[in-house]
């Protein structure tokens, strides 16, 4: 066998996209010089890697075994890589993390001082929900989720970062000003988070444990909708206020007051138990752990302030 490390991230990629165009596109390499690496890796095997069936490619269960030892290989290549360099005095490389959407108004925060220690580390941020975060975990490909409701089905390390707190708001005409009997609460239409969402979860967990009566109204895939759904008049919902800064300085939301509320969690930095941690993934909780109580101060203090 002979086949090259170039040749494995092609495949990997290809896999990943499952499009030659797309891959190519992502490589920023031609794709007649795809098609060629990825012929020259094939001829290494004699079972196939991939299937072509129209204009669509199809990774066969050979190919997905070598796929997955690939990923592993330039994982520990890039570690190398960066091991070396960190012995030069030098931090480089990737790092990778898989958060879900409401962590974006605060992680970007805790990077901002990271990047300009270690100027020369890259950045992989995937947005999107719980569910598949968790599966990122799961599959090794991240070096950290960031969450506020700790997956129930992995052993996880966790770095606390700060409180999470979830009210139910409405918007400017809102007509309900308080909620003090659960069993009226179904009258009021309610706006949520798709199923798999940190938030969703909570808000269920909540009304599950002291048996609410609900009615979901609408069903929206991001916080950010949710948000506008609210401003416009169409519900009410039950969200954390550290996307609504803006929104409720300038009125457009406000807090309803309701028993048993605001909900808090705790957004929370994990990583794979077991997992060996690159020189990058190290570093960055060794930062967190010199300054997250100053990036907390400086710019969520705003949160504590809020009456609910």
């Amino acid at each position: 066998m002979n086949f090259t490390l170039h040749q494995l991230e092609i495949f990997l990629k290809v896999t990943q996209t499952g499009n030659i165009t797309k891959a190519a596109e992502e490589l920023f390499l031609s794709q007649p010089a795809v098609s060629i690496q990825l012929k020259n890796l094939q001829d290494q095997f004699d079972i196939p890697l991939t299937e072509v069936i129209g204009k669509k490619v199809y990774i066969t269960d050979f190919g997905k075994d070598i796929a997955e030892i690939a990923k592993k290989i330039l994982l520990e290549v890039e570690y190398i890589n960066t091991k070396s360099l960190e012995y030069g005095g030098h931090l480089t490389g990737t790092l990778r993390v898989s958060i879900v959407s409401t962590a974006k108004y605060i992680f970007p925060y805790l990077l901002s001082g990271f990047t300009k220690l270690y100027p020369e580390v890259k950045l992989q941020i995937n947005v999107t929900n719980k569910s598949t975060v968790t599966d990122h975990l799961l599959n090794n490909e991240v070096d950290f989720g960031m969450v506020s409701i700790l997956p129930s089905n992995i052993q996880l390390n966790t770095f606390e970062l700060m409180d999470n707190t979830l009210c139910l708001i409405g918007g400017q005409s809102s007509e309900v000003k308080r909620v003090n009997e659960w069993t009226k609460f179904d009258k009021i239409p309610l706006i949520v988070r798709e199923k798999g969402s940190a938030t969703r979860n909570a808000m269920e967990l909540f009304f599950e444990k002291n048996k609410i009566p609900h009615r979901m109204n609408l069903e929206l895939m991001s916080n950010e909708a949710v948000k506008q759904a609210v401003i416009a008049g169409l519900g009410y919902s039950i969200m954390p206020i550290i996307g609504l800064k803006n929104e409720l300085a300038s009125g457009d939301v406000r807090i309803i007051p309701m028993k048993g509320l605001p909900l808090h969690t705790k957004w929370s930095l994990v990583w794979l138990q077991g997992k060996k941690q690159s020189p990058i993934a190290s570093a960055f909780i060794d930062f967190l752990n010199q300054e997250k109580n100053h990036i907390i101060e400086e710019h969520f203090a705003w949160m504590n302030k809020i009456h609910h």
